[in-house]
């Protein structure tokens, strides 16, 4: 099936892929594959995985964003997108001492827990 991943900046990834597999808001982890049911649905801030055919694999730290499933296509759009190779893992470190920082002075901080979220996601998939 053709997938694109797809941020404002650029396209992070287009090609062919056996399965991806997303994290919905309020609905948990989903796999699509081939032949899938039309589907559409908001994103948590969670990565995002593509099994390439031949065995390989694309990972991307997806901050929000839709995915759209029609016709043996998988198209992922997101605000904020990164491929593990392009994530700073001295800066997601920074932000996430930061954020734990900020929880620490205030648990109820909504901004600080998406920080933290975001930073812990970035050190998840640069791994």
């Amino acid at each position: 099936m053709q997938v694109e991943l797809v941020s404002p900046e650029s396209v992070l990834y287009s090609g062919e892929a056996e399965m991806v597999v997303c994290r919905t808001v309020g609905g948990g982890d989903i796999a699509f594959l081939a032949g899938h049911e039309p589907f559409l649905g908001a994103l948590e801030i969670a990565k995002v995985r593509v099994l390439l055919e031949g065995g390989g694999e694309e990972v991307v730290a997806v901050h929000r964003g839709f995915v759209e499933v029609a016709n043996d296509r998988v198209i992922v759009l997101s605000d904020i997108a990164e491929l593990a190779e392009e994530i700073d893992r001295a800066r997601a470190e920074r932000a996430r001492a930061e954020a734990e920082a900020a929880l620490a002075a205030d648990p109820d901080d909504e901004d600080a827990a998406e920080a933290l979220a975001r930073a812990e996601l970035r050190l998840d998939v640069a791994a």
